[in-house]
């Protein structure tokens, strides 16, 4: 009876170690379904593959490698990071890195321009004609969006 139970622990052990390898492996054939769930002939092969390659003792690095050997890099989900792919991993965060410098950049001549500005107002400095227009720019409220009770009745007076 033991025995029993131990062969039914492995079994279930292989099946989980299987069906996990599996989902990280891309199918051949269909090429957007994992091995999983692909009914293609070769999705079923590997999947015995795997198995087999299970109940020998092999660890599932050693079975991602052979795969990867045996039918190349782009059959597992997950590329590794190495000197060819960093580009592609580092590529969001290089372009993040850019927008908030931008940002960041734009914020600080922003402030910067409107105290450069008003220290010339101060000690008597003329701006020029787009410096004014900038600081009134800033310096102005924008008009009142939507519908407000002065422009109600301008309009039910007709004017």
């Amino acid at each position: 009876m033991e025995i029993k139970d131990d062969e039914v622990k492995k079994a279930q052990v292989v099946e989980a170690r299987a069906r996990n390898i599996s989902h990280n492996v891309r199918c051949t054939e269909c090429g957007s379904q994992s091995i999983e769930d692909s009914q293609a002939d070769i999705a079923i092969l590997l999947r015995k593959l795997i198995r087999d390659e299970i109940r020998a003792g092999k660890s599932d690095k050693e079975i991602y490698k052979k795969l990867e050997e045996d039918y190349g890099e782009t059959v597992l989900y997950a590329p590794k990071f190495d000197l060819q792919t960093a580009a592609l991993w580092l590529s969001p965060l290089l372009v993040a890195g850019a927008a908030g410098g931008m940002w960041a950049y734009n914020k600080h001549r922003q402030k910067t321009n409107v105290h450069i500005m008003a220290l010339n107002l101060v000690r008597g400095v003329p701006l020029t004609p787009k410096e004014k227009e900038t600081m009134l720019d800033l310096l102005t409220p924008p008009p009142p969006q939507g519908v407000t009770l002065s422009s109600l009745w301008s309009r039910w007076r007709g004017w």
